[in-house]
């Protein structure tokens, strides 16, 4: 079955400042997908993302890793391997809750599938413990690496990679170590350092023995590390083949759901689209009666300038017409003053006419 996807997320990504070892430096401009890849033929859980072409997470997920939650959507865990911290930031609480109880689940799982490969390297390593008789000889052939394979993390353990001298060689290998970080095992693998010692003073005799065939052996030695060294390339590159392609895989999936919903989208801009063509089609004939509004508006005020003008000319004429009348009742005051003059003078010669008919 190969490396297969088995949940994926989406997350900003950031890596530990190399310098400080403080400060968070973003790898990503914008929110990745971050995946669980699982080997069902190693047993081996890993986490991975890609900003386009480039792998800016690939770690492996060990027993001795833990996920710490830092903030309500942010979380972290430290990568030895990888000699770096990862730190992911999410959209929701939620989804920091699911990504941090998977990780505990795969963690979970790992530790297991170590433990059954310690169960196995301590049935395939136990006859070398019973007698000398048992142990390999120089010419013995080396055993093979898929025995060294341990803990489901795709990394070999030289405790017999090519034969007991690079035991002797390796005193007992500087990854045998890590094989002791379960809590579980340490006394076991206590014992077991003792007698593997125990053994390597006996296959140190072995080797005084067997001296003759010290080059032969080594030639063998030279040719299995290089088909080793041969095989963990090619590996690498298939791990890496076929890690990019189940990603390019998902990414496509995540692609057609994009697209799906630009489509979506595309068809709600349609319908916006034309309800805004009604809208100015009505915008149009809006304008329409407003200029027919203003035309009218216009002849109005025309019409209200003639008028004014007409009525600038009745004031003129009213005005005109004012004075006239006052000039008439000028004309008029003066003559009844004539007139009560000359009534006057009348009656003053009447009466003196009357007197001189009575003197008479």
């Amino acid at each position: 079955m190969g490396e297969q996807p088995i949940y994926s997320t989406r997350a900003h990504v950031f890596q530990i400042d190399p310098n400080t070892k403080k400060n968070w430096v973003p790898t990503s401009k914008h929110a990745v997908t971050v995946s669980y890849f699982y080997d069902s033929t190693r047993n081996v859980y890993r986490i991975i993302s890609l900003d386009g072409s480039k792998a800016i997470i690939n770690s492996t997920i060990t027993p001795n890793m833990s996920f710490t939650k830092t903030s309500q959507k942010f979380g972290q865990w430290a990568d030895s391997r990888a000699n770096t911290v990862y730190g992911l930031g999410f959209s929701s609480e939620h989804h920091l809750a699911k990504f941090a109880d998977k990780f505990a689940e795969y963690k979970e799982a790992a530790r297991l599938a170590k433990e059954k490969s310690l169960e196995k390297m301590e049935m395939a390593s136990s006859p070398s413990q019973e007698s000398p008789a048992d142990i390999h000889s120089p010419l013995t052939p080396p055993v093979t690496a898929d025995l060294c394979r341990v803990n489901g993390t795709g990394d070999d353990v030289t405790l017999s990679d090519a034969s007991p001298n690079s035991e002797l060689q390796s005193d007992l290998s500087p990854t045998t170590p890590s094989l002791a970080h379960s809590p579980t095992t340490n006394k076991h693998w206590e014992a077991e350092l003792a007698a593997l010692k125990s053994n390597n003073a006996k296959l140190t005799a072995a080797l005084l023995e067997s001296t003759a065939n010290v080059k032969q052996w080594k030639q063998q030695l030279a040719a299995y590390q290089e088909e080793a060294e041969r095989l963990h390339k090619r590996v690498s590159e298939l791990e890496s083949q076929s890690s990019q392609a189940n990603v390019i895989k998902s990414q496509k999936t995540e692609l057609n759901q994009t697209i799906e919903q630009l489509e979506a989208t595309l068809k709600a801009k349609e319908e916006e689209m034309e309800r805004l063509r009604e809208e100015v089609e009505n915008a149009k004939q809006l304008q329409s009666q407003k200029e027919l509004l203003e035309q009218k508006l216009e002849a109005t005020d025309s019409r209200n300038k003639e008028l004014e003008e007409q009525l600038a000319d009745v004031e003129q004429r009213l005005e005109a017409s004012q004075v006239e009348q006052e000039n008439f009742r000028k004309s008029l005051k003066t003559l009844l003053e004539i007139l009560d003059g000359k009534i006057f003078e009348l009656t003053e010669l009447r009466d003196n006419l009357a007197k001189l008919i009575e003197d008479s």
